[in-house]
């Protein structure tokens, strides 16, 4: 967009409306990073960029979300109008398609990215006949009866992947509170820290984000938050879905979480939730 505009209030305004911070992070970091182009460079290889928001000044009238115009994958969100107060008022009435187009987006990407080398493991489907996509860097560390534990090392840390099953009666109502409950329950059994006693439960004082959703045409909840080792000092983010399976009568449970004291989470577990999404039942 036009350097003013970059610098007053629609510049403004656009960066208000995409660096919202990523959900369940424990410090926050912007969903996504923005970098502004002039104009006159956008041309050659920056028009190969994956995501691009393209605001220009003229008597088009319109407001679109483009697909694969200049590469693939790519999203183009395109604002043409005279006036500066169509364009504020368009981003603002289209945030969520936005910020949903550029996701799913990068989804792809990372989705790309990962099949380059896949997980040739059947533990998943042997124990619980479920099956992810997720890259051969992780690896299986602890196979029980009703548990797998799946990890991949990385500087100082390390990302995880566990998987449980619940019966169906095991609820009665969902709520966040309950689900941390089971959380950390779960953790005091098969997760535990590195000192005698200590074992991952939900952070108390950070309130997660709660939703309820479809995965796999599955009645699912989406747990976001931060979790810490009790008696020890540990802590990250983490994903949390419990996806009901009524053809076994059961809750599949399947959760991504973070441990890198010293780097930044949004993209580590951008990758976990990218992985939990691709959950799909083995039909016998």
């Amino acid at each position: 967009m036009d350097e003013n505009d970059w610098k007053n209030s629609l510049g403004i305004k656009v960066r208000e409306l995409l660096s919202k911070p990523y959900e369940g992070l424990p410090t926050d970091e912007p969903i996504f990073s923005l970098f502004y182009l002039n104009p006159a460079a956008f041309s050659g290889f920056a028009k190969q960029s994956r995501n691009i928001v393209w605001v220009i000044n003229d008597n088009s009238n319109q407001f679109r979300v483009i697909e694969n115009q200049f590469a693939n994958p790519q999203i183009i969100v395109k604002s043409s109008f005279e006036e500066k107060e169509l364009h504020n008022f368009y981003f603002e009435e289209n945030t969520d398609l936005i910020l949903k187009a550029i996701v799913n987006n990068e989804k792809k990407e990372k989705l790309r990215r990962i099949k380059k080398s896949l997980s040739k493991s059947k533990d998943l489907i042997n124990r619980f006949g479920v099956k992810i996509k997720y890259p051969s860097a992780y690896k299986t560390v602890k196979d029980t009866t009703n548990f797998i534990w799946i990890q991949k090392n990385i500087t100082k840390g390390h990302m995880s992947i566990i998987v449980y099953s619940l019966p169906e009666n095991s609820f009665k109502e969902f709520t966040s509170k309950r689900i941390s409950n089971i959380r950390d329950s779960i953790g005091k059994v098969y997760v535990p820290g590195r000192l005698k006693g200590s074992y991952m439960i939900t952070e108390k004082a950070y309130r997660p984000f709660f939703y309820k959703t479809k995965l796999d045409n599955n009645t699912s909840y989406i747990t976001k938050g931060t979790w810490e080792v009790y008696k020890d000092f540990m802590a990250g983010p983490f994903v949390n879905f419990f996806i009901e399976d009524l053809n076994n009568k059961r809750w599949v449970v399947i959760e991504g979480f973070t441990f890198a004291p010293s780097s930044k989470k949004r993209e580590l577990m951008f990758e976990l939730e990218t992985i939990l999404n691709t959950i799909e039942f083995v039909k016998n």
